[in-house]
């Protein structure tokens, strides 16, 4: 998730890595071994989502959800999962899917930083575990107004707004998750090259390539469905791995240290404060368009599972951060001197902890993390697959083909880029910035009826656009106000002890999606006085196939359509009432070839 969280994401430059592999010496042999084995177990479960592990009897059992035999074979299921998990496998999804291999370096680095400290892990656990809270509000409305047959967020926009904003949620969605992929790739080389010792480029892209093309095959064979499977063992795996790394760690004398130590490393600060507010703004900005996060919400089997597997979900992922976060502090508790002078670095503090521990340990991380990239890598693939499902299937298309082609060609240069090692802190930081802009326009659309006597108008597709742009223009503004070029400001070099540390960076990321959000309201009243009531309610921009869609819902559920203008007679204005729902076709389910 996250990034659950991931704008702190250390993807270690190569130079860093080289500094520290010689401490470890895992074999490349083994470390193959681990990888190849543990995308094989978690293709087999794959396989098994669609009821096709007959042979095996105890494990078949184990990786079906709440549909089996020609249930598990349908193309709805297949791309949705609708309504067939219960509240433990929603709660393990999350928790898996959102606890990418960036984990071991996040709230590392905020614990080992003792001007960051508690309120830095705080923030960054909170932060990151706060997204699932707020998907539990908005779920089950956001699920209605999109219709039976949406398969994520940019549908919500499509039925609400139209076509302008289903487009503009759909870029700002594309461009989060491209850049939460690259880093989990990058992040996962990173693991492999420091515990083996290995800083060959072609081992690097080796790795990349494997459990890229692994999650992308069993995600392309089975589904959203393999996915939620996969994450319900991957999950159980890093709970157990956590215990057991837990009590290594702790029980070697090098790694203990006393009641003052760890005083020293462990306070409360200002900077700290600042970092916690800008990790929740920033993240749930950008776990908002996470489609990921939301396909969960349509894969639930009720509402009350959503919601008690997503408030499960927020407790695991926040419980694992505060883990590593503390092991940060522990790491710099036992050497501050180290940290201080920067012989040791503040993210690669949890491998500083594995260094006392032996081969076999390390082996034991290496599953681990394999576990962590395999759970973020599949359920980023399937959720930028969600967001071409519909269109596809309006337009006539194969829509798994037409999803699984558009998602590898984004999966070739994200290995590519992964395998050069370089950092993406700065395009996190943009990608969380732009979800800032866009955060407000988007979620303002629940509300369809005017509030406060028409103060605040239900949003049209025009006022929420421009709004957004809004968003954009003040990150502008305050690049420009702290004296930087106004585009480089999206970069947020603010020159604070972190990379979303600060007060520049906090203000930031407090004025814009406030301002995008009233800018949204400012421009629909624009709208709705230059363009007339009706005018202001019709879609901006429609596809060749959206006007027969469009009529045959009509005809079918007698609602007036948001494309056409109300008869004036007899009909409340339309800033009075709700927008109409229009009904989406029905997808047509049909069996897959086994």
């Amino acid at each position: 998730m996250s990034d659950t969280g991931a704008s702190l994401t250390p993807t270690t430059l190569a130079p860093t890595v080289a500094a520290v592999v010689d401490s470890f010496d895992v074999s490349s042999t083994a470390a193959w071994i681990v990888l190849i084995g543990v995308c094989i177990f978690f293709t087999l479960l794959a396989i098994g989502s669609m009821d096709k592990l007959g042979f095996l009897g105890g494990l078949k059992g184990m990786c079906l959800l709440n549909k089996k035999g020609q249930d598990a074979l349908t193309v709805d299921y297949f791309l949705s999962a609708r309504d067939s998990a219960g509240y433990w496998s929603i709660a393990l999804s999350f928790f898996a899917s959102g606890m990418g291999a960036w984990v071991v370096y996040g709230t590392t680095e905020m614990g080992a930083n003792p001007a960051l400290s508690w309120l830095g892990v705080l923030g960054y656990s909170g932060a990151s575990a706060f997204p699932a809270i707020v998907i539990c509000f908005l779920g089950p409305s956001i699920k209605k107004l999109s219709g039976e047959n949406a398969f994520s967020t940019s549908d919500f926009g499509r039925k609400r707004y139209g076509r302008l904003m289903q487009l503009a949620i759909s870029a700002v969605s594309v461009f989060y998750m491209f850049i939460y992929m690259v880093a989990e790739l990058t992040s996962i080389s990173n693991i492999f090259a420091l515990l083996t010792g290995n800083t060959n480029s072609a081992f690097s892209i080796g790795v990349t390539c494997v459990i890229g093309i692994f999650t992308l095959l069993y995600t392309g064979i089975a589904g959203l469905p393999s996915s939620i499977v996969t994450d319900r063992f991957q999950g159980l795996i890093m709970a157990m791995l956590v215990i057991i790394l837990t009590v290594a760690v702790c029980s070697f004398d090098e790694n203990k240290v006393t009641r003052e130590e760890f005083k020293l490393a462990s306070s409360w600060t200002v900077e700290g404060f600042m970092a916690m507010v800008t990790l929740i703004i920033a993240i749930l900005c950008a776990e908002l368009f996470n489609q990921a996060s939301w396909q969960r919400v349509w894969a639930a089997e009720s509402v009350p599972a959503m919601r008690k597997g997503f408030a499960l979900g927020s407790f695991f992922v926040f419980l694992l951060m505060m883990f590593f976060g503390i092991m940060g502090m522990i790491a710099y508790a036992n050497d501050p001197a180290s940290y201080d002078s920067f012989d040791k670095f503040a993210f690669l503090s949890f491998f500083d902890l594995l260094l006392p521990l032996g081969n076999g340990w390390h082996i034991v991380v290496l599953i681990f993390v394999t576990a962590l990239a395999a759970s973020s890598l599949d359920s980023l693939q399937n959720g930028l697959n969600s967001i071409f499902y519909r269109d596809a299937l309006r337009a006539g298309c194969n829509a798994h083909a037409t999803a699984s082609v558009l998602v590898l060609l984004m999966n070739i240069p994200a290995i590519w880029l992964a395998s050069k090692g370089i950092s993406v802190i700065a395009l996190f930081l943009v990608a969380d910035l732009v979800c800032a802009t866009a955060v407000f326009p988007t979620f303002l659309g629940l509300q369809e009826t005017d509030k406060l006597g028409g103060l605040l108008p239900a949003p049209t597709e025009l006022g929420a656009f421009l709004g957004f742009l809004s968003g954009i223009a003040t990150v502008l503004v305050n690049g420009a106000i702290n004296g930087q070029n106004p585009f480089q400001y999206f970069w947020l070099r603010n020159g604070g002890i972190c990379a979303l540390c600060g007060s520049e960076t906090m203000i930031t990321f407090i004025v814009t999606p406030l301002v995008a959000g009233i800018m949204t309201y400012v421009f629909t009243h624009l709208d709705l006085c230059v363009r007339g009531k009706e005018n202001a309610r019709r879609s901006v921009i429609n596809f060749a196939f959206d006007k027969d869609d469009l009529d045959d819902d009509a005809a079918e559920s007698g609602d007036v359509d948001i494309e056409k203008p109300a008869e004036e007679d007899g009909e409340k204005p339309p800033e009075e009432k709700a927008v109409p729902e229009k009904k989406e076709a029905a997808v047509e389910t049909v069996e897959m070839e086994a």
